[in-house]
């Protein structure tokens, strides 16, 4: 039961199957807040907070272990483990999206499906990829985080979410950036930001899909299409919502294409 205390696992619903969502960078499970509801009743739903996020147990932060996503995917693959998971689906955001297609690689077993929202396997543009950022910007992004975490949460979490005409929705994510803990979240960053996964694509064969939204300034459209293009049992959902956010700024539509691909 370690793994439960110290991801904050909350379980909930009343189906035989179940679902686990996983947050991205920045954000808890209070994210899905419009989303897990919904899938209730037809499943057993599972969510948590990573390590540094939400109400985890920061106590258990060491920072050799996660060094890297591979220590954040053995937490879930604990948590798989603790629940005794066969056959389970899993959505991940963000970098969420990459943690779980790491813990699919290891314990494919334990997944049925992996639904990835807005996912990225690398930010920055080379010959031939395009994700997003320079190596300039990203090393400037993530010198700002370094020196005022919660200056370019409040500054940065508008343009992230999109949808400037629901400034409520930048303030929620920039309230959600605020209560993950600076110190752990500075590292998480560069974790994030700098780690390469593209040679991980192919690995995973879990059926899965790949929901890419318009205007996305972390994960642009190429990135999901490059995604789909090397994941060997992977298909594309391009989303009408904008931003990164959509579980938050359009849960009718992030729930709808869900369900879509569920019931194939």
């Amino acid at each position: 039961m370690d793994a439960l205390r110290r991801n904050n696992v909350q379980i909930a619903g009343s189906g035989t199957k179940t679902i686990v969502f996983s947050h991205g960078f920045g954000c808890d499970q209070s994210a899905w807040y419009d989303i897990v509801p919904r899938f209730a009743n037809e499943y057993r739903t599972i969510s948590f907070d990573h390590v540094g996020s939400g109400g985890s147990d920061l106590s258990a932060y060491d920072p050799a272990k996660y060094d890297s996503l591979h220590g954040y995917a053995q937490d879930v693959i604990e948590l798989f483990d603790a629940l005794n998971l066969e056959s389970a689906t899993f959505v991940g955001h963000s970098v969420g999206a990459m943690i779980g297609l790491l813990a699919a690689i290891q314990r494919p077993q334990c997944l049925s499906s992996l639904i990835m929202l807005c996912p990225s396997p690398y930010y920055v543009d080379e010959p031939g990829y395009v994700g997003g950022f320079t190596p300039t910007d990203l090393e400037e992004l993530l010198e700002v985080v370094d020196s005022n975490f919660l200056g370019w949460s409040r500054a940065t979490a508008p343009i992230i979410m999109g949808n400037p005409e629901r400034p409520e929705l930048g303030q929620a994510l920039g309230a959600s950036f605020c209560r993950t803990d600076p110190a752990i979240a500075k590292r998480f960053a560069r974790v994030t930001f700098l780690s390469d996964h593209r040679a991980d694509l192919p690995l995973c064969g879990t059926r899965s899909l790949v929901m890419q939204t318009r205007a996305d300034m972390i994960a642009p459209e190429e990135v999901g299409a490059y995604i789909v293009g090397r994941m060997p049992n992977a298909e594309l959902a391009l989303m009408d919502a904008t931003g990164h956010c959509p579980h938050m700024s359009a849960p009718a539509e992030t729930i709808a294409t869900i369900e879509r691909f569920l019931e194939r």
